[in-house]
């Protein structure tokens, strides 16, 4: 199917990839046709305690004779994913909001995070209404 809708000029996006194998099936099917996305889901990779870096950096390779696609890094976990993604040379990342929001935390000192992260916890404590 992805095949024939590439032939077709439809640009694709094959998606919910998690192995390597499946990128370097998926690509030749690709060949030729409109621009298409390979969406490899790196975040559910490293919820299987993988660390998804080499399978992305090897998906990167492997696309890298195909001008018309591109390797997307899907559901992203944290912050430094879109870190990752950029090292490895990565098309396109998705993030949440919730990843987003945590972008002013890009180059804190982590001291004053640290000393921070304590106030939050005493704070929660007072809260609960718990004493020492």
């Amino acid at each position: 199917m992805i095949e024939r809708l590439a032939r077709a000029g439809v640009r694709v996006n094959v998606t919910a990839i998690l192995a390597l194998d499946q990128v370097r099936d998926i690509c030749p099917r690709l060949a030729g046709g409109p621009s298409s996305y390979v969406s490899v889901f790196a975040g559910r990779i490293a919820d299987t305690g993988r660390d998804p870096m080499p399978i992305m950096a090897a998906a990167v390779e492997l696309l890298r004779p195909y001008p018309n696609l591109e390797l997307l890094w899907a559901s992203p976990r944290e912050l430094l994913n879109i870190f990752q993604a950029d090292t490895i040379g990565c098309h396109i990342i998705t993030v949440t909001h919730d990843v987003l929001k945590k972008l002013n935390l890009v180059g804190k000192d982590l001291h004053e995070y640290s000393l921070e992260t304590v106030k939050m916890f005493y704070d929660d404590a007072q809260k609960a209404g718990y004493t020492l």
